[in-house]
């Protein structure tokens, strides 16, 4: 489990987000950029370590009903990983609309059941599942996105 500190320096790391302290010695980061009305990213984040990510707008994610994620017993990557999806999900249409578009390094369609397609696409070290402009799922690994797609019944054509 990763320390209140490192936790921080993680958080910190990403320069989207604006720290704003609330009561309890808690913090919570705002995305000011959000394409949404929501615009809290990490939220109640406690000098005990415990804390949370908002993940509402993502799939495959244990989030309770709130769309919040407790990050308290999560590795530096898990934190990384589960904060940039967070981001890119809040990101005004224009950026999901970029991702989309092809200027990703690496992206594949998918069909699945009721001639759905979504978007596998690779970028910044994540790959990232799309449905049209909405992000539906972010993974570390490309093995972790594909079984992901095919448990959800979706084949490459």
């Amino acid at each position: 489990m990763l320390s209140y500190e490192q936790k921080l320096a993680i958080i910190d790391s990403f320069s989207e987000l604006t720290r704003k302290e609330v009561s309890l010695g808690r913090a919570n980061y705002h995305y000011e950029n959000s394409g949404y009305d929501k615009k809290i990213v990490v939220y109640h984040l406690h000098p005990n370590g415990n804390g949370f990510v908002y993940a509402g707008h993502l799939t495959g994610v244990d989030a309770d009903e709130r769309g919040l994620v407790n990050i308290r017993d999560y590795e530096a990557d898990e934190l990384r990983s589960l904060i940039k999806a967070s981001i890119l999900s809040l990101a005004p249409k224009s950026a999901a609309e970029l991702a989309v578009s092809g200027t990703a390094d690496d992206e594949e369609r998918w069909h699945g059941p009721d001639n759905q397609t979504l978007l596998l696409v690779h970028e910044d070290e994540l790959w990232y599942v799309y449905s049209g402009l909405n992000l539906e799922s972010a993974f570390e690994t490309y093995e972790e996105a594909v079984q992901y797609l095919q448990e959800e019944g979706f084949r490459r054509p």
